[in-house]
């Protein structure tokens, strides 16, 4: 069994995508291959085929390796819930809440199971591709480290480092990895891998050439800006703070960008359409005037992005939306934002146990400590779907009397307005489905190109792998994990 792992200069630096685009080339190679990341920091999440959740990037790298997304890929996911407090979730499941205070000690003491995942993964498959977090040049995080060299010496994995030559300064992060860091984590790199070149590739041999002979490690290619990549699911935050070009003549599809929001790539797939711009609302900006449709996607922290989005002042753009008869449909964390009121009797967000909420849907919701977690299908809108449920707390009222859709036989999900305009579910990824997208378009007066999202997404990787071929050593990857 080999195995390798891939840490990066710093955050956002394409160490998930390069991942997914390996376990893509390997496949096609003919290997067993399976992605793994020892902890994770995301509130984008997947339900897993054993009932429980991981990274919404390690799903998709399990996609490129052409299996079933488990938990044992991704044992330690933290949900940030407050700006120093995150969700445990272990093996799938939430065991409890980390905080500022205890995150060190109780950080090192999850690597028993982190390494229990590794053997599973292991003892399945030709090879393991391991994937980083942050960076190791974070030396005030290396104690107790679980996710970069802390993992990676104890499994005894050599790693590859990745830098982002297209943020610039990448020769100085690459060579002041090794200036700061412990001799013998530096010991672990066996090489680099330069991310998304943009040009000539020949314009940075001397670049190239310097790294090698400053650190002594070896260099496994330039890859290029991967397009291929705007087709993918994106799973960190940070792509929501980039700038958005603004196309006329499109269905204006906007989404407020809540401090807790999560699992925002349910709107991914509308970007598939032509006839639909999605603008993702900054703070400080209003929600346009001119949004033909509004979602409120998810949330880690329900009650405290209904506080923020007051602060805003978002709900009075929502609640002037409504009154010129603009659709709005919420997700999940955005359906209970939807209604009356949202009460948390047991403290499972924090201290403030209720909210008022937008009041558009005649529904009130009481969160409770028990977490669905399930992949479902169901019709709605007068189209089949599929997608999954990750939430916590339990919604009723007189408006779940016109359910938003079925799911199996006859169980009915979410609820809907008297005037049909305003709608909520708890399920997640509707939009994956080309029927349900068509069907949506055309209660909005559009027609949908009928593309097919999950067979977009495999296409995006395929390229991703042939280009990754063109550009990296694969074959010296593959000895150098062996």
């Amino acid at each position: 069994m080999a195995a390798l792992m891939l840490q990066g200069t710093g955050s956002d630096v394409g160490k998930s995508l390069l991942v997914a685009g390996l376990c893509r080339a390997l496949l096609r190679r003919g290997y067993s291959v399976r992605p793994f990341k020892p902890q994770n920091m995301s509130n984008n999440a997947a339900v897993t085929v054993d009932g429980g959740e991981i990274g919404r990037a390690q799903a998709l790298q399990a996609i490129a390796a052409g299996i079933e997304p488990h938990t044992d890929m991704n044992p330690v996911l933290l949900k940030p819930q407050a700006d120093r407090t995150s969700q445990l979730v272990v093996h799938g499941q939430v065991r409890g809440v980390l905080g500022s205070g205890n995150f060190r000690s109780a950080r090192a003491e999850l690597l028993g199971a982190v390494l229990e995942s590794y053997e599973r993964l292991k003892s399945q498959c030709d090879i393991v591709i391991v994937e980083g977090a942050g960076s190791p040049a974070e030396v005030n995080l290396r104690a107790g480290d679980i996710a970069n060299m802390g993992f990676a010496r104890a499994a005894d994995v050599p790693v590859i480092l990745v830098g982002d030559i297209d943020r610039g300064g990448v020769i100085a992060a690459l060579a002041g990895t090794k200036a700061v860091i412990d001799s013998h984590d530096a010991a672990m790199i066996r090489g680099f891998l330069i991310n998304k070149f943009r040009g000539d590739p020949a314009l940075f041999e001397d670049g190239y050439r310097y790294v090698e002979e400053k650190t002594g490690w070896r260099g496994y290619g330039v890859v290029p800006w991967l397009s291929g990549a705007a087709r993918l699911p994106s799973e960190d935050a940070v792509v929501l703070e980039r700038p958005q070009a603004n196309v006329s003549d499109r269905l204006i599809v906007a989404c407020p960008i809540l401090p807790r929001i999560s699992n925002f790539d349910d709107l991914d797939p509308l970007k598939l359409e032509p006839g639909v711009q999605v603008v993702m609302v900054p703070p400080g900006k209003p929600i346009p005037v001119d949004a033909g449709l509004i979602i409120l996607a998810g949330s880690k922290a329900t009650i405290a992005d209904m506080e923020a989005m007051r602060i805003e002042g978002w709900d009075i753009d929502i609640l002037a939306h409504h009154r010129r008869g603009t659709p709005i449909l919420g997700i999940c964390g955005g359906y209970q934002m939807l209604g009356r009121k949202i009460m948390d009797p047991e403290g499972v967000e924090g201290l403030v146990t209720e909210v008022q909420g937008l009041g558009l849907l005649n529904v009130e919701t009481q969160l409770t400590g028990a977490k669905a977690l399930k992949s479902v299908t169901g019709r709605a809108l007068g189209a089949d779907f599929s997608g999954y449920e990750m939430h916590v707390g339990l919604t009723a009222g007189e408006d779940c009397a016109r359910p938003f859709a079925f799911l199996g036989a006859e169980c009915p999900d979410g609820a809907t307005s008297p005037s049909g305009n305003v709608l909520g579910t708890y399920v997640h990824g509707l939009f994956g489905s080309s029927a349900l997208r068509a069907a949506l378009m055309a209660r909005l007066g559009k027609e949908a190109a009928g593309a097919d999202y999950r067979l977009s997404v495999e296409q995006a990787l395929d390229q991703i792998a042939i280009e990754m071929e063109q550009h990296v050593d694969i074959d010296g990857l593959i000895a150098l994990a062996r």
